[in-house]
């Protein structure tokens, strides 16, 4: 057996009972430390085993041999120890009192401790420190001119974590780069970018110039990074109506990773060369998903833009001068006209109109494009016309936007809604809003009228098709009782009369 009668007349007994108090406490409250616990133990059992191997030694006459392990081991053994402290007062004692030091002190602290202790266990072994001190001053001049850029990072990397330039997981910009901060070490900081390369900075470039920290917070809400998406217009439509869309088209849309406080804000930047140049201000989230993002939030204002009736401006110096001849424009002009007409054939409501009026309809269409999330008819509001969905799918919403919102259904291409402003002019019963992409035709009431003044018997047929389909909504409604009964075919009649004046 080995001979650990050294370990019981001295200090060592408390300092592992103390060892073992703390291990237990890293082990049992910081789950992420037990790693560095179970190597704690590990070298602790190590140093001990070499402790009792250098007194075995020493029992057995071999007092040379004993020392060297008996002073190895010890130092040993009082590095571990040290750790183990620094351990215990930064990652339970201050952490307990929720106080987050940056992890570069710590380890200066450590490496300080290691520095006493050495000149302790020096000085036990006779040594005189201050001929140690004399005789290092050169070798510490020499080694500093030496390692001067390796010294300055390592300040540098100190200076940062001090006064909390950069911390981890923060997002910065770089005049070449931009990502978030993995890491900030002695030497380095490595800075992970979007397309999944890391980055590695020296401390000292970072300290001798300027970077950009990415985001800001609003009252105590998350980091948000505002954003702009820039849209060319012709200067011939009004600046105030752009705006106006440019704003509905995100407000409305629920766009993941845009924030709704602070709100999206759209201006007009510069008039020049015919063309204004509007951007579009929102405050991003998801600093991950910036060109996705920016992506999304282009498409909507496209879309706005298009099915509005207001075209992308094109660069002065890019304006096409040729000329479709007669066939090519009249080609073009027949398919338009042969989607549009199969468009009509699949709505009820025109069944008995003739192919020529059927044709005069579909020449009043006016093509209207949807992105994902944009609102389509609003509940409420009052407008004079009818949606003939051809692409893409939306959702019927009963209080769209509140916390009793109800999903009432599900349209598919094929399907038409708002016939009854269009008919009738009665307020949209329910909240359209575009599930997906979406591409409809827009029927307002200016094309319809003329076929219906040219021929007032279509009225009959068109009221018995509205009466039918009001009493099926009102049959599928979840609310029977506050929602009201269908009117009779004759009261549908008498209000497009008098809605179309005939």
């Amino acid at each position: 057996m080995p001979d650990i009668t050294y370990l019981s007349r001295h200090e060592w007994p408390y300092i592992l009972l103390v060892c073992g108090i703390l291990l237990f406490a890293l082990y049992r409250y910081r789950p992420a430390e037990r790693r560095n616990v179970a190597l704690t133990i590990l070298f602790l059992i190590g140093g001990l085993i070499g402790l009792s191997l250098g007194h075995l030694a020493e029992a057995h006459g071999m007092k040379q041999a004993a020392g060297i392990l008996v002073e190895l081991f010890t130092i040993i053994l009082g590095l571990v120890v040290i750790r183990l402290f620094g351990l215990a007062l930064f990652r339970l004692g201050l952490a307990a009192l929720r106080i987050e030091p940056p992890r570069i002190l710590e380890d200066v602290l450590v490496m300080v401790a290691y520095l006493v202790w050495g000149l302790v266990r020096l000085r036990y072994a006779g040594l005189d420190l201050s001929q140690l001190v004399t005789t290092s001053a050169v070798i510490t001049a020499v080694l500093a001119f030496a390692m001067q850029d390796t010294l300055g990072n390592i300040l540098s990397g100190i200076a940062l974590q001090l006064d909390d330039s950069l911390e981890l997981g923060q997002w910065v910009k770089l005049p070449d780069v931009s990502g978030k901060v993995l890491q900030i070490g002695w030497r380095s900081t490595l800075i992970e970018t979007r397309n999944g390369e890391t980055v590695v900075v020296p401390n000292a470039w970072l300290m001798k110039n300027s970077f950009q920290l990415v985001g800001k917070r609003f009252n105590g809400h998350p980091l948000v990074w505002r954003r702009w998406v820039w849209l060319e217009v012709s200067w011939d439509h009004p600046p105030a109506r752009v705006l106006e869309l440019m704003h509905m088209a995100i407000r409305d849309a629920h766009i993941d990773g845009v924030a709704s406080e602070p709100p999206p804000h759209a201006v007009l930047m510069e008039m020049r060369d015919g063309i204004g140049r509007y951007a579009l201000r929102y405050w991003l989230t998801d600093f991950l998903a910036d060109d996705g993002t920016d992506s999304q939030v282009r498409a909507h204002l496209v879309a706005a833009m298009v099915r509005n009736g207001i075209p992308m401006a094109a660069p002065s110096h890019n304006v096409l001068m040729t000329k479709d001849n007669d066939k090519t424009a009249a080609q073009r002009q027949e398919v338009d006209l042969e989607r549009r007409l199969t468009a009509l054939a699949g709505v009820p409501l025109f069944a008995d109109f003739t192919d020529e009026e059927r044709r005069h309809l579909a020449v009043q269409l006016r093509f209207a494009p949807f992105e994902c999330g944009d609102v389509i008819s609003r509940e409420g509001a009052v407008a004079h016309w009818l949606y003939i969905l051809t692409v893409g799918e939306v959702d019927v919403w009963h209080d769209y936007d509140t916390p009793t919102a109800d999903l009432l259904g599900h349209l598919k291409a094929g399907s038409f809604f708002g016939e009854m402003g269009l008919m009738l002019g009665a307020p949209r019963t329910a909240t359209v809003v575009a599930a997906s992409y979406v591409e409809c035709y827009r029927l307002d009431r200016a094309g319809f009228e003329a076929i219906l003044t040219a021929r007032p018997s279509l009225a009959d047929t068109l009221s018995r098709i509205l009466a039918e389909r009001m009493a099926e909504n009102h049959l599928h409604s979840r609310d029977k009782l506050s929602t009201p009964a269908s009117p009779p075919q004759a009261e549908v009649l008498e209000r497009i009369r008098r809605f179309f004046g005939l």
